[in-house]
């Protein structure tokens, strides 16, 4: 079965009540619209959007076995299985050998980690924001490994070259992306 926005706005809210989830779910379903309309899937935008919303569905009350919780939590409510196939795939070599073979999964492997890094590094800049973010600080950030140490570097890289991209465009685009939410 597909599932609406609200209905996977609601099931995410069943299973995170801290806002530092909640909120990051938001960026990256944001940045997922974005990279649906920009590599030509536009008329799958909220699909894209809800596979960003929903991709750490689990993560809050089963850090443990993410990646995996989600997938049982999602069949047993018949969701679609491109988006469990989707929402697991962005744990691939780390939590799980589900891996991201369409575009969508691709991006979404390479921006979870990175839009949590460039979250971070829009709290050190005066304006708090993404807005006036340009690659050369964002990549200064990146290479300071003791700057949000938790955002995998090597899991960014990957997704990168899952991509076919070099790492600088998908800081770059990524950054254009969160821009598009004046939250970020």
């Amino acid at each position: 079965m597909s599932i609406t926005r609200e209905e996977a706005w609601n099931l995410l809210n069943e299973f995170n009540k801290e806002p530092f989830h909640i909120r990051h779910a938001e960026v990256v379903e944001g940045i997922m619209k974005y990279f649906a309309r920009e590599l030509g899937y536009g008329e799958e935008e909220e699909f894209w959007g809800i596979v960003g919303l929903l991709h750490d569905l689990d993560f809050e009350q089963y850090p443990e076995q993410h990646c995996i919780k989600e997938q049982e939590i999602m069949k047993e409510r018949g969701i679609d299985e491109r988006i469990i196939h989707a929402v697991a795939s962005h744990g691939y070599g780390l939590v799980i050998d589900v891996k991201p073979e369409h575009e969508m999964e691709k991006v979404l492997f390479a921006v979870d980690e990175l839009s949590g890094l460039l979250g971070a590094a829009a709290k050190m800049r005066p304006s708090k924001s993404v807005q006036d973010m340009e690659l050369k600080s964002a990549k200064k950030k990146f290479k300071d490994k003791a700057f949000a140490a938790g955002c995998s570097r090597d899991v960014i890289r990957k997704g990168a070259e899952m991509l076919g991209w070099e790492l600088d465009e998908l800081i770059n685009k990524t950054i254009i992306a969160m821009r598009e939410d004046p939250k970020n």
